[in-house]
């Protein structure tokens, strides 16, 4: 092969991953491997591939094929170029032929010949041109997401929801909700999902020195900030604006923006919700960084125990998303034997009692939750559940006589 295309496989048999991998290896490909959709969403939002073969069945005793064709939907909204080959058995060519009307390129029949596969994901692959990404917005887009959106709550479905039928349009967009959200991932996806494939220009509006681009701006420009603008201020970006250029604008809210910019900028809002109203997604997206970081940092891939999982959703995380993928990164790199346990996510209430919390957080609940899950994991071992939280027995006993536990 001319050069070394990547392959994400999505099937639950471990058997049939080591069998694939030896199978691309010697052809020339890279294949990664997901067990589950989960994580093939995370994989996904991390790098591009040119093709990806989809089982259509991952839990045991199911054969109908819901499960992969739903997970196709979904890839297919994510990035409708995507390069999908279906799995599926030889008993299932009424459920080939509903994936491929459902966008997939090929099927491929259970069991197969290695020559018959490898065929096949050439000539899908060779069926589309060369695909260059659309440039992340910002460099910490990267350690987020390229164009997909992670999780699995009714509030981030309505983001992608919008995101699928506003990026085709040339409407103004403004995308607004709490720093760290997610909003710079969200300008990308929309910018990945419209009809304009040059790199979108990032303008700060807090940087004089950036305003010299709207004067060359074609195309998509993405401006940060823009709420933060005085009305003369806003008044000279209007007249600066291109009449064909799109803008997408992030902002706090636009409670400060004039009925004119408004009109122009934000003909339609995505509002970004924040963490604590998208449900398990945290848990999600935890695990989603915590296998980048594990990867950057050349770490086995960590293991959450149920303390640190019941805190991860407990949690009012600082600065959002981001704040969620920072402390799984520090977890990461402190961890022993790749577990990651409630010690080391453990909040001020827990790890400093003369620490007070923000006025807006309530962390007793929080406290609460990562106590009863700790002492659940070490089955009431008083003990060990003080060790796992870095507190003594005394300081234990107390905060379970605090929580009526």
């Amino acid at each position: 092969m001319s050069s070394r295309r990547r392959i994400l496989l999505v099937d639950d048999d471990p058997a049939i991953g080591r069998a694939m991998t030896i199978l691309f290896e010697m052809a020339g490909y890279a294949l990664d491997v997901a067990t589950t959709p989960d994580e093939a969403y995370s994989r996904l939002a991390a790098a591009r591939y040119d093709a990806i073969l989809l089982d259509l069945n991952f839990t045991a005793g199911r054969t109908g094929g819901d499960e992969g064709l739903a997970c196709l939907d979904r890839m297919m909204c994510d990035d409708p170029n995507a390069c999908i080959v279906v799995i599926t058995a030889h008993s299932g060519i009424r459920i080939a032929v509903a994936a491929m009307q459902a966008g997939a390129r090929d099927f491929i029949m259970k069991p197969w010949r290695n020559a018959e596969l490898l065929a096949k994901v050439e000539a899908a692959t060779a069926r589309i041109a060369p695909r260059t990404p659309p440039e992340p917005l910002r460099a910490s887009s990267a350690a987020t997401g390229i164009a997909s959106l992670l999780g699995d709550s009714p509030a981030i479905g309505r983001v992608r929801d919008l995101v699928r039928r506003m990026g085709p349009t040339e409407a103004g967009v403004a995308i607004t909700g709490p720093p760290g959200s997610g909003r710079g991932l969200v300008a990308s996806a929309l910018h990945a999902a419209s009809r304009d494939v040059r790199p979108a220009r990032l303008i700060d509006l807090r940087d004089d020195a950036m305003w010299k681009q709207l004067d060359a701006a074609d195309g998509t420009v993405v401006l940060r900030h823009v709420d933060r603008l005085d009305d003369l201020a806003q008044s000279r970006l209007l007249a600066r604006l291109h009449p064909a250029t799109r803008t997408i604008a992030i902002a706090d809210s636009l409670r400060d923006l004039s009925p004119a910019l408004r009109s122009r900028s934000a003909t339609v809002e995505i509002a970004v919700p924040p963490l604590r109203q998208r449900g398990g997604d945290a848990l999600l997206l935890a695990r989603h960084f915590g296998r980048i970081a594990a990867e950057r940092h050349g770490r086995a891939r960590p293991h959450f125990t149920p303390a640190a999982e019941a805190l991860i959703l407990a949690m009012p995380w600082p600065d959002e998303v981001r704040g969620l993928a920072l402390a799984v990164e520090r977890a990461v790199l402190l961890a022993t034997d790749a577990v990651i346990d409630a010690a080391v996510f453990a909040p001020p209430a827990i790890a400093d009692a003369r620490v007070t919390a923000p006025p807006a957080f309530d962390l007793s609940d929080t406290e609460k939750a990562v106590i009863a899950a700790a002492l659940r994991e070490h089955h009431h071992n008083v003990t060990r559940a003080a060790a796992a939280l870095g507190l003594s027995r005394g300081a234990l006993y107390r905060r379970m006589e605090r929580h009526g536990l």
